[in-house]
């Protein structure tokens, strides 16, 4: 088996039967197979894959979930059953539209060996047509590492094709995070570049039935901060400068939105974590003869340093404690000298 096509779906009633026949439209010179996780849908969505399994019972596997497994279980259990020599990932609310989408890939792994995986951009339309489409990431590098991941997940779902086995299981540590197709492709490109493929082959559909694109902004912080504190525990040591740093960023980032939004018991907490964070980074650049170097990371991220996040430190947890409980005068004093070393308090 050459290819096989990861399909998880859960109450995709709408779209499921276009996502399948993008497959099905697919001419290539190979043998594939389509393996569906339908996860306890409540609307109509099992009938419709049981129909799809009926009518091509040599190209479908099919796993009806007798519980809800959420997306990510439901996902690994997919993954797991594939056996083809290439995977190709798609949300049962996303579709190709290209029919030469599988066989431009499959050519692209061949020819290129060093490659773990490959993926082409994606459009975002919404499912009501509000807004014009709009492309996921255009113009990508020729070819991305790790480091590039870590700063930005750039690869649509249903754009990515990559080698099996590379990853014997999605880790466990993995299976419960929110992120998880960012996670995949972080730990394939461990094994080598990702490569791009310049075309557009795939949509990605915005509707309010969408896992990850009606979240809130908080839940996607929070979803985005717990990814990159599992990778820091769990990536090669020579990636540790780079999740730190990005973990620093997203803890002070975090704080400041926080702030902004009078949410004052999250922003402290946050402004704790990231002062931690760089007393981490700081002791070990300054105690430690073998120090992992950093990719380039962004301005944006490099540039917050240890007396921003002290101020911030200071601000959200001094200043109400002083506030609270020194005498009216002593306060004010602090006040005078904060203002005097133009502290920002």
């Amino acid at each position: 088996m050459k290819v096989s096509v990861a399909i998880v779906t859960y109450n995709h009633e709408k779209y499921i039967a276009k996502a399948l026949d993008t497959v099905l439209m697919q001419r290539v010179s190979f043998e594939y197979e389509i393996i569906i996780g339908e996860d306890c849908s409540t609307d109509n969505t099992r009938n419709i894959v049981t129909t799809y399994k009926a009518r091509y019972p040599d190209k479908v596997r099919l796993f009806l979930n007798e519980r809800n497994l959420g997306m990510h279980a439901n996902g690994a259990q997919v993954l797991q059953a594939c056996e083809g020599e290439y995977i190709a990932m798609l949300d049962g609310d996303d579709y190709w539209t290209s029919p030469e989408k599988l066989q431009k890939q499959v050519n692209y792994l061949d020819s290129h060996p060093e490659c773990s995986a490959c993926f082409h951009d994606a459009l975002i339309i919404p499912d009501d047509r509000s807004d014009e489409p709009l492309h996921y990431r255009a113009k990508q590098k020729e070819f991305s590492t790790v480091e590039d991941l870590l700063l930005d997940n750039f690869i649509p779902t249903a754009a990515v094709m990559f080698r099996r086995g590379l990853i014997e299981s999605v880790p466990g540590w993995a299976k419960t995070l929110k992120m998880g197709d960012w996670v995949i492709h972080i730990l394939n490109a461990l094994h080598g570049p990702v490569g791009y493929i310049d075309e557009t082959m795939s949509v990605y559909v915005v509707h309010r039935g969408g896992v990850w694109s009606m979240k809130t902004w908080q839940e996607h912080t929070m979803a985005m901060i717990e990814l990159f504190e599992a990778l820091d525990r769990h990536l090669e040591p020579k990636y540790t400068s780079s999740t730190r740093q990005i973990l620093r960023w997203r803890y002070f980032d975090a704080s400041v939105k926080y702030e902004q939004l009078g949410e004052m018991a999250c922003a402290r907490s946050f402004a704790v974590k990231a002062f931690v964070k760089h007393l981490l980074i700081f002791s070990e650049q300054l105690f430690c003869w073998k120090r992992t170097e950093s990719n380039v990371l962004p301005t944006y991220m490099t540039s917050v340093k240890g007396a921003c996040l002290f101020k911030s430190l200071l601000r959200l947890c001094v200043v109400p404690v002083m506030r609270t409980y020194f005498p009216l005068p002593l306060y004010k004093f602090m006040g005078a000298i904060a203002r005097k070393l133009d502290l920002g308090l």
